[in-house]
Formats: C-alpha cells, sequence, structure tokens
C-alpha cells in the first residue's frame, strides 16, 4: 500500500495511478442572485461521470435577495446578505456537507463532464494535495442552462489569463511551486481534501471584499505541507471574462487586494520591502547563555542580513538585547524556517544563507544540516512545511535532509571585538 504523502512536491509520482474505492465528493457551490447561472452549473454537475451516488452538490447563498431555486437532490444552505462574505459562505458550505473531499465552485463556472473525478483525484490519493483546475471563459447570454457547457461554448470562447498559463507552464503545472505559487490557486476551480481543509481551518472569514481570500487560503494550505497542483483537464466554463476584463476591476481593486495580502502572507516578493508585515519570515532560537559581546554581534548581524527575521533567546539572555524583534518567547513564532544554533554565528556575508533559507521546504528538501567550511556545526534549518507533515505522519520522510556547507556565516570567538562590528573595521579576525 502506498504512502499518503510523497516527498516535497512530487505529486507528479501519482500520475496514472486513481482511488480505489473513490472517495464521497461534496462540492460546495458559492452563490449570489446569479440564477441563470447557478442553474447551468447545477446542470452541469448533474452531468458528471462520478458515481452520482458518491457525489454530494451543496449550494452555499450568500443571502440572495430571492429564493435559490435547485434540483431534488441538491442541499441549499443560506447565510444573511451582510455584504460581500465569500470565504463565510464557502465555510459554510463546507460544514454543511459530509465528502472526504472538497471541490469548490462558484455558481459562474459550469464544469464539464470529467471535472470532478479529475479535480478529486490527487486530494484523494494524497490529502495533503490541493488542485486547481482550468478555468476557461466564454459568453453563455441567450444559452439555454440545459445545453452541455462544452458545446454551449462554441463560438464563444472568450480569452484566458496569458499570465496563468504562462505560470502553470513554467512550474511544470505547479509541480515545481514555491512559496509564492498561492497567486496560481483560482478560488472558482478548487479541490482538497476535508482533512487538510479543516486542520489549516477554512477560508478567512475577515475578507469581506472581492479577491484575496483565495491566495491567503492557498498560502495558508502551503505552510500547512499541502501540495499544489494544476490540472488542467479539469475544465470549468466562467460565464463571462476573466477578472481583469470586467467592469470594475481596475487598478484601486488590484491595489486594496495587495494591501491586504501584505500582512497575510509575510514571505519575500508578497511582504512590505521594509515595513514589518506583523510575521516573522525566519526565526532563528539561541540556545544557551552566551557573553554580551558575541550577543550583540550575534544578532545584530543576522537581523542586519535577515531584516525580517525574529531572534527567540533563552531566558535571561534577552535582557541586554533592545530590539521588538528579539524576546525570549518563541510560541508564537511560526515562521516559514526555523534555524535552530547552540553558539553565537557572525554573518558576514548573507548571500550564502539567505539562499539557503529562500528554499528550504519549497523543494524536496526541508531540513539543512549547516556547516562551516571546516566542517564546524552551524545549527540547522527547519522548514514549517517540514514540521508539518512530520506531525501530521510520525516521520521525517515527506522532507529530505540535506547536509550543507555554507560561506558567509562563522562561529564566532568568545570574545569578538565589538567596536570592531559597529565601526566596520578590523576585518573577519576581530570575530572569528
Amino acid at each position: 500500500m502506498r504512502a499518503p504523502y510523497v516527498v516535497g512536491n512530487r505529486w507528479n509520482e501519482r500520475d496514472g495511478v486513481h482511488p480505489d474505492p473513490l472517495p464521497r465528493v461534496s462540492v460546495i457551490v458559492a452563490h449570489y442572485d446569479q440564477p441563470d447561472e447557478l442553474a447551468r452549473t447545477l446542470h452541469a454537475l448533474g452531468a458528471q461521470d462520478y458515481p452520482p451516488e458518491l457525489l454530494e452538490i451543496v449550494v452555499a447563498d450568500d443571502g440572495s435577495p430571492c429564493p435559490v431555486d435547485v434540483p431534488e437532490g441538491v442541499t441549499v444552505v443560506r447565510q444573511d446578505d451582510r455584504g460581500f462574505r465569500l470565504s463565510a459562505v464557502r465555510n459554510l458550505g463546507a460544514r454543511a456537507s459530509s465528502g472526504d473531499i472538497l471541490c469548490f465552485l462558484d455558481a459562474d463556472t459550469s464544469p464539464e463532464p470529467g471535472y470532478v473525478r479529475a479535480l478529486t483525484r490527487l486530494p484523494a490519493l494524497l490529502p495533503e494535495a490541493v488542485t486547481v483546475g482550468r478555468r476557461r471563459h466564454a459568453d453563455f447570454s441567450g444559452i439555454p442552462a440545459t445545453v452541455a457547457v462544452a458545446e454551449a461554448a462554441v463560438g464563444r470562447e472568450l480569452s484566458e489569463p496569458s499570465w496563468l498559463a504562462e505560470e502553470y507552464a513554467r512550474t511544470a503545472d505547479l509541480r515545481d511551486a514555491d512559496d509564492r505559487s498561492y497567486r496560481f490557486v483560482i478560488g472558482a476551480v478548487i479541490a482538497c481534501s476535508r482533512m487538510l481543509y479543516d486542520e489549516a481551518g477554512g477560508f478567512d472569514e475577515s475578507f469581506t471584499a472581492y479577491g484575496g481570500e483565495d491566495w491567503e487560503w492557498a498560502h495558508r494550505m502551503w505552510r500547512a505541507g499541502a501540495l499544489l497542483a494544476h490540472v488542467p483537464e479539469a475544465v470549468a466554463w466562467h460565464d463571462g471574462p476573466e477578472w481583469a476584463e470586467r467592469d470594475g476591476a481596475g487598478l484601486e481593486r488590484a491595489n486594496a487586494q495587495t494591501l491586504r495580502l501584505v500582512s497575510a502572507i509575510p514571505v519575500p516578493g508578497s511582504a512590505p520591502r521594509a515595513l514589518w508585515a506583523g510575521a516573522a519570515d525566519v526565526v532563528l532560537r539561541l540556545r544557551g547563555s552566551h557573553a554580551p559581546a558575541a550577543l550583540f554581534i550575534a544578532v545584530d548581524s543576522l537581523l542586519a542580513a535577515l531584516p525580517r527575521s525574529r531572534v527567540v533567546l533563552d531566558p535571561g539572555a534577552a535582557g541586554t538585547i533592545d530590539d521588538p524583534r528579539v524576546g525570549v518567547d518563541g510560541a508564537d513564532a511560526d515562521a516559514r524556517v526555523t534555524w535552530e544554533v547552540d553558539v553565537p554565528l557572525v554573518v558576514l556575508d548573507p548571500r550564502g544563507i539567505t539562499d539557503l533559507l529562500a528554499r528550504c521546504g519549497v523543494g524536496d528538501v526541508g531540513t539543512v544540516e549547516l556547516v562551516d567550511v571546516d566542517g564546524e556545526p552551524l545549527g540547522v534549518l527547519r522548514s514549517r512545511r517540514a514540521e508539518r507533515r512530520a506531525q501530521r505522519w510520525g516521520t521525517e520522510a515527506a522532507f529530505a535532509t540535506e547536509r550543507r556547507v555554507v560561506d558567509g556565516v562563522h562561529r564566532m570567538r568568545s570574545d569578538p571585538r565589538v567596536e570592531a562590528w559597529v565601526g566596520g573595521w578590523g576585518g573577519p579576525s576581530a570575530f572569528i
């Protein structure tokens, strides 16, 4: 029997494998006052090639002004109309469902017959998989809802986002995902296991404006150790143009979405360049009691090299460092990478360590044992993703561990010269 995990993001190791038995799937359709679009989507769901006895459909209504008309066997759950609450209504639908696999659709996005089977295959095999389908666009105005969606789209196709297609090609359908690949997960066409959805906490209901809630969710799932996979054969058709071509989809909305996410996704390229985003990207845990001079230079050099870091010291050591990023309380320091070290280090050239930190937990490697050029230990890097998977499966096998020599980081001598450090003179011999 295969393990329920793979190393890194290697979901392609399950290519050609199909779940047996098939799981129960719940499709949650988010809806607000779109009766024609909803009718088309529900008709398309009724035409799926997935066994109907294993397919549950839940329409989650965000307070539409009129009753929601659905076929027999479709469940409707509603919440009051208090403005745009897509996250809340998706969570409402998930709570009302019973499937082991959750498949989220928007009411104006109608799937082709093989959509559910294709999109749910990986989450059924690998509970950490988050899959995103291919959302195509067409103008369905005047076409009866009962016409098969692929047939209705003929001659009415609209353009797809070229940037999205380019990124799927560049990342081999997200096989080569990284910390910023959340941007390629489109909430209207996603699926995941209920296990991972519940563990990560569902969608963030503080999002009450259009856009961003799916990206925050995808990044949080990635942080929890998720695999990201694009499934191009899982096609659903959106009635109308892509977001960038819709009315009101201008610079103001795009800026508002970006500003909403800068504190929610604290990774380079998404977080502010200099402002503190409220969460550390890297945490250095320096164990033990050390001389004030060595402690000062170690902390200062680390924060100079990695300004979006946080330093956690043992009790009694932090009082000598006056910086809000330094303290003894590490319980809430849930950073992307943790660097555990027992001796004061000085970072004289940050390029080697920043490169290792950027790649830790992105590919196959989740833990890096650091040594200097003489083989002396410089601590251990451990990614949050590797830690979460180890906790989940009770094994370290879901990520690889490497031993790497890092240039530019050195074990500090017991009596370094602080004046040389702050003055920028004296050379390495003043510290190592």
